[in-house]
């Protein structure tokens, strides 16, 4: 039997941490077999788990840098359709989901869409092709929340509702392709 004695010579619990005899009879439940399959589940366990992560931390999805709107804007009009402005904020998580799952899909499939950054002092022409920068520009368009998609036609004036904030990612796509179409019609 496998425990301590007391003073009196009574046993006591059994010590299962400091026994050999209890180790010594279950270490066939840890044969080498064993601990291969259990150090091989261990591991995809661990693959799997990280693989968002490293889904994540791979290259993000990116629009390009408004630069010049007058040409962008010639861009979007020669192909009649709006030129979309994408307002962001650097860490924007709701920003990054509208990216990803919209934005650059449809920009790779040759829509015009720029961003503007708020709070970068990157310079930018103006509709007017005047050179200011990001952050002002959001200012001028009055944008507080990202992300805000502005739909602009001739003129660089805006044909369509704009897309302030975050929207459920089911109704995000719809939403997008309902302002879409009204920039076309207004054009």
């Amino acid at each position: 039997m496998c425990g301590t004695e007391d003073a009196s010579g009574r046993h006591t619990k059994p010590a299962i941490v400091h026994c050999p005899q209890f180790i010594a009879s279950n270490l066939t439940m840890f044969s080498s077999s064993v601990l291969r399959r259990r150090d091989w589940l261990l591991r995809v366990g661990v693959l799997l788990a990280a693989t968002p992560v490293w889904a994540q931390s791979g290259r993000a999805a990116t629009l390009p840098a408004a630069q010049s709107l007058p040409e962008e804007l010639a861009r979007a009009l020669k192909n009649k359709q709006p030129l979309i402005v994408m307002v962001s904020l650097e860490g924007c998580v709701f920003c990054r989901q509208a990216r990803q799952s919209h934005l650059s899909p449809m920009a790779l499939a040759g829509t015009a869409i720029v961003q503007v950054d708020m709070r970068n002092n990157q310079p930018v022409l103006d509709f007017a092709g005047k050179l200011t920068t990001h952050d002002e520009l959001t200012r001028r368009w009055k944008v507080s929340i990202t992300p805000t998609l502005l739909f602009f036609g001739p003129g660089g004036k805006e044909v369509a509702e704009r897309m302030e904030g975050a929207y459920l990612p089911d109704f995000y796509g719809p939403y997008l392709e309902e302002r879409m179409a009204q920039g076309r019609k207004a054009m």
